[in-house]
């Protein structure tokens, strides 16, 4: 061996022990469940290069921020938005925030029981925003009411922004919506519930300054009407386990990976073991929507020896790296109890389109 191919030898070692070093280095060391009890997890990438994670839960009438700069160190930030003041449009149920940071200023998408109800309705839920100068806040409503009335409940909003367009994407709740199918006359025969009540993901385009809609919202998804359809299973088992006469599609999320955009969703009873997420694609923002062969992508584990159930609304943030994205959802553990917890898990998007979440994860990864 020459002198100029020991050289050549060494010099490609040194890259690739380098190489594997730095993949070591960037290796996510999330220990999973987070210590975070928030159900509706969402988690801001922001241009100051740090992490910052809100959901439901923590503080009554508002919600609570955690900050980190590796996704795996938590500081808890306390409070950033008060609701349920003589001021606030939102009374209650303060749910599934989201932040986004733009021009300068950061943004909270949230749901939350409009105070002007007149007909007593017992689910008045409706969608605002907040506004900060600083990610950790606080935050002030923008408006001393929600962005828009549809005239039914809705909660779960999440944003997508293009071409100088801001989409709203929101879930009608089940209350009041019942809607007949082949699910539903199941229920009858077996004599278990006399109705079945659905939520169903509607899109809108809203207004740059998020003072209300342009035009009228468009159905995206919602649960199969007959039996047959391969989403029928896993979307109904709220129903066909007995556990509540409710079929939801809920907590959606869009993201775009090449030409096609992807909008996850959540099916079946949030505070149950069924809770799913399911996934499905479109050329357009606004659809059509083919949900997906491969449906469920994250649902529980306890069958396959597992502890982990009630796993659901998700987001998706990115890594440090910048490149791996990960899926943020919560779940329930036979060791945490009943109160809803954070997970992070690696997903990817194969080069044949399909979307695969690797989890749920116990432990270390």
């Amino acid at each position: 061996m020459n002198l100029k191919t020991t050289i050549l030898l060494f010099t490609i070692v040194g890259f690739l022990l380098g190489a594997c070093q730095e993949k070591k280095a960037e290796k996510l060391q999330v220990q999973n469940p987070l210590p975070v009890e928030f159900g509706d997890p969402y988690i801001l990438k922001a241009s100051d290069g740090m992490y910052y994670m809100i959901g439901t839960g923590g503080v009554n009438d508002g919600f609570k921020m955690y900050s980190s700069t590796d996704l795996t160190e938590w500081k808890d930030e306390g409070r950033i938005y008060q609701g349920n003041t003589d001021d606030s449009w939102g009374i209650a149920n303060f749910w599934a925030p989201e932040l986004y940071e733009l021009d300068g200023k950061f943004y909270l998408l949230f749901s939350a029981d409009w105070r002007i109800n007149p007909t007593n309705e017992l689910e008045n839920f409706r969608i605002g925003v907040a506004v900060s100068d600083t990610p950790t806040g606080p935050y002030t409503d923008l408006y001393d009411r929600p962005i828009f009335d549809p005239g039914y409940p809705v909660i779960d909003g999440n944003l997508w922004f293009e071409d100088g367009k801001v989409y709203l994407y929101y879930s009608r709740c089940c209350y009041k919506n019942p809607v007949e199918s082949e699910v539903a006359d199941w229920a009858r025969e077996q004599g278990m519930f006399d109705e079945i009540e659905e939520s169903w993901v509607y899109g809108v385009e809203m207004k740059p300054d998020f003072s209300g809609i342009v035009g009228e919202p468009e159905l995206l998804l919602r649960p199969p009407l007959s039996m047959d359809d391969q989403q029928a299973e896993w979307e109904s088992r709220s129903v066909t386990s007995g556990e509540v006469n409710r079929r939801w599609t809920e907590g959606s999320y869009i993201f775009k990976e090449k030409d096609t955009y992807y909008m996850m969703y959540s099916a079946n009873f949030f505070g149950g073991k069924n809770y799913a997420v399911g996934y499905a694609t479109s050329n357009s923002p606004m659809g059509p929507f083919q949900k997906a062969d491969n449906n469920p992508v994250l649902e529980k584990n306890v069958e396959q020896g597992g502890i982990v159930t009630g796993t659901g609304h998700n987001m998706i943030t990115l890594a440090p790296d910048g490149k791996t994205k990960l899926c943020v959802y919560h779940g329930r553990t036979s060791e945490t109890g009943e109160n809803r917890v954070v997970f992070i898990d690696p997903m990817e998007v194969t080069e044949d389109g399909r979307l695969i979440v690797h989890g749920p994860t116990t432990g270390k990864k």
